[in-house]
């Protein structure tokens, strides 16, 4: 097996158990917290006399879903599901400054193997203090940092130009990440309870990291066993546009000042938006406002992520092609996948807004805004590499500091606009607003965007021309 497909299959795994260590606790909260209702009329005295960060007792109520829950108000349950992002952007140019000087092969990996770590602590935190659960999932955010701008670091040394889009698509295994842990611990939660989430899917996580430390390398040069065929085809495809000895000096001034990237950034603000608030609020919506079970939850909260990946993948192998066979250049293929990835899957999100209590269309339409989204994998993520594959760590850690930083403050919004009123005209707001942030932004980058190679990837290059993948 070639060692990059070997990397695939590490990557793909990598990212979708670290999307389930983030979102374990968007499905688990809805069996943990008691319902808010207007129960012996005591909903005012609750709000009236519990403040947003107050310490909350562990308490035992045989009338919920699960015998043990907490009582957290709308604001309290956002606060659990976005302290995970509140320092997430602190590490990410760090990230790619580190995987630059390091490897990504450790940063990577550490990053993902401390958060499964901690994710097993989470049951025992959230007993003992509702602020000790937020400063856990703080640490956590703070940790993952790491990992996105790492990969991309990696990605730039193993993955010729006309393969990034197939090979990207990996990083969508958060697809099938958020899925399984959404499907699969809806049944845990209503078999062994909600602690058991937590100590599974941290499990899983340590499992990973064992396998990653073993199996990747930071670069196909000191790869030991890789085949002399597949590092000469790996070396010679990414010609010029990789130097095997890059100076420590980053061209801070040109990168910041660069359209092309700024343009990438805020098309991926927009997809990540639109995205993180159906990923994240799914479960409280269909819990809460629709009146779904547990099994329901879980199921119709993961089964639209089943769906993205083999969407991603079969349409980065299209972009690929169109690459390949030279019939458009890699800034149209890009441009092509903003469609999908931000105006396609933004309309999507507003017939999700307008679906009612419609379960059918509700589901259809979420199913679909989640699916279209998986071109992200052809458009701006592998765009990010395109621009300057020696300095893509770093390029991503700006990437991800100011996405991070701005959708951070989505759940916030959700919980003053659906704070004690779970309604469908509340939520309905909601999903507008994540709706026009995506399409938006997609606009701006059909408009703007590039994936030319930038002349300060390497200030030695003369004429700079877009890559042309060999073949």
């Amino acid at each position: 097996m070639q060692k990059r497909t070997i990397l695939w299959y590490m990557t793909f795994w990598g990212f979708g158990m670290n999307f389930m260590l983030r979102m374990n606790l968007n499905i688990a909260i809805v069996s943990m917290v008691r319902p808010i209702t207007v129960k012996d009329g005591l909903k005012s005295e609750y709000y009236s006399n519990h403040s947003l960060l107050q310490n909350t007792s562990y308490l035992t109520d045989s009338n919920t879903d699960n015998g043990n829950v907490f009582e957290w108000d709308e604001h309290q349950q956002n606060i659990a599901k976005g302290s995970f992002f509140w320092l997430h952007m602190v590490l990410q140019i760090p990230g790619g400054l580190l995987a630059q000087k390091f490897g990504a092969k450790s940063i990577f990996g550490y990053s993902n193997g401390l958060v499964a770590l901690l994710t097993c602590v989470i049951p025992v935190s959230a007993k003992f203090n509702f602020n000790a659960l937020i400063l856990i999932r703080i640490i956590q955010g703070l940790i993952a940092g790491l990992a996105w701008p790492s990969m991309q670091a990696m990605t730039g040394k193993w993955i010729p130009p006309h393969e990034r889009s197939r090979f990207v698509s990996a990083y969508l295994g958060t697809s099938v990440g958020t899925a399984v842990t959404y499907i699969v611990c809806g049944y845990l939660m209503d078999w062994l309870g909600w602690e058991s989430v937590f100590y599974i899917t941290g499990s899983i996580g340590l499992l990973w990291h064992i396998c990653w430390t073993y199996l990747v390398y930071d670069s196909p040069r000191i790869h030991p066993t890789i085949t002399e065929k597949e590092l000469k085809y790996i070396e010679n495809s990414l010609g010029n546009s990789i130097v095997k000895n890059v100076s420590s000096s980053t061209p801070w001034k040109s990168i910041l000042t660069s359209l092309p990237l700024m343009v990438n950034i805020i098309s991926q603000i927009g997809y990540n938006w639109g995205m993180y608030t159906i990923s994240l609020q799914a479960p409280t919506y269909f819990k809460f406002v629709l009146g779904f079970n547990l099994k329901q939850t879980g199921i119709w909260s993961g089964v639209p992520h089943l769906f993205l990946w083999p969407f991603a993948f079969s349409f980065g192998c299209l972009c690929d092609y169109l690459i390949q066979a030279k019939i458009m250049s890699i800034t149209n293929v890009r441009k092509l996948a903003c469609v999908f990835s931000n105006i396609v899957h933004g309309l999507f999100i507003l017939t999700f807004a307008y679906s009612g209590c419609n379960e059918t269309f509700v589901i259809f339409n979420l199913v679909c805004a989640v699916v279209v989204s998986g071109a992200i994998s052809s458009g701006a993520l592998p765009g990010i590499v395109d621009l300057a594959p020696n300095f893509a760590g770093v390029l991503q850690g700006i990437n991800g500091t100011i996405v991070i930083f701005c959708i951070s403050i989505s759940p916030y919004i959700v919980g003053l606009i659906t704070y004690q009123q779970q309604t469908i005209e509340q939520w309905k707001k909601v999903f507008i607003v994540s709706a026009a942030f995506c399409s938006l932004t997609g606009i701006a980058f059909l408009i703007f965007g590039s994936s030319k190679l930038q002349k300060w990837n390497n200030e030695e290059q003369k004429d700079v021309k877009e890559i042309q993948p060999i073949v």
